[in-house]
């Protein structure tokens, strides 16, 4: 994973999507285990793009949804 000239290693990352997504594979998935990071990653595509904030940033973006 490449993101602003910098990798992260994710495979130690377990992915899950929110309880409230249904099962359905039609939303996002975050990981869980990656130190000071959230990777996020949608879940049709599992192989593709990963969007990775702070948890600081990870906490801001959800408190902008409610």
């Amino acid at each position: 994973m490449k993101s602003a000239g910098r990798r992260y290693d994710l495979s130690a990352g377990k992915w899950h999507s929110s309880s409230y997504s249904g099962g359905h594979n039609e939303c996002v998935e975050i990981a869980d285990g990656i130190p000071h990071l959230v990777p996020v990653r949608d879940s049709k595509n599992p192989t593709g793009p990963v969007i990775v904030f702070t948890h600081q940033a990870w906490r801001a973006f959800l408190a902008t949804l409610c």
